[in-house]
């Protein structure tokens, strides 16, 4: 179904769009079969671009509902004395050490798109949380993301030598 743009309706039309009303919203004050995207056409065709900022729906503001622990501060340490370390004959892939699961700060209804998503706890508890941290790599903070991403274990050796060998046997 087409609009009528009468002059009453381009008017109209205009003063919403200069106001930041959305093109579903002019739409809907417009009425009479006028869609969406009838608006959009209209406001194209008319050369409307100027425009207040659209109006965004409230966000809700990040509070963390516990405090987070203090974070230790390291004071400027001496040098350290290198000592001679002795080469293992095979080298075993890094594990890096659990980190202690610490309260998250961040629940289901504050879990941001930039915050770490590591979840601490038990789901089904009252006290289950994430991580909330910045994440820097992928979903997950630093530090879970070395727990999270395990380096792939290189094979070397025979095996390899055998497997490849086996192509052209």
């Amino acid at each position: 179904m087409t609009a009528g743009w009468t002059e009453d309706r381009v008017g109209a039309l205009k003063k919403l769009w200069l106001e930041g009303q959305s093109a579903s919203q002019i739409a809907k004050q417009l009425g009479g079969g006028v869609t969406r995207n009838a608006v959009i056409g209209k406001v194209h065709r008319l050369g409307l671009s100027g425009r207040a900022a659209p109006s965004q729906p409230a966000r809700a503001t990040f509070r963390p509902s516990r405090p987070r622990p203090a974070q230790p501060t390291q004071a400027p340490s001496a040098p350290r004395r290198i000592e001679a370390v002795q080469p293992r004959a095979v080298a075993a892939p890094s594990v890096p050490a659990p980190m202690p699961d610490l309260p998250g700060t961040a629940t289901v209804m504050t879990l941001g798109a930039h915050m770490c998503k590591w979840p601490i706890g038990d789901p089904s508890s009252t006290e289950f949380s994430f991580c909330g941290r910045r994440a820097s790599e992928g979903v997950y903070c630093v530090e879970h993301a070395r727990v999270a991403y395990q380096p792939q274990v290189k094979r070397g050796g025979a095996t390899d030598l055998a497997r490849s060998l086996r192509r052209y046997i």
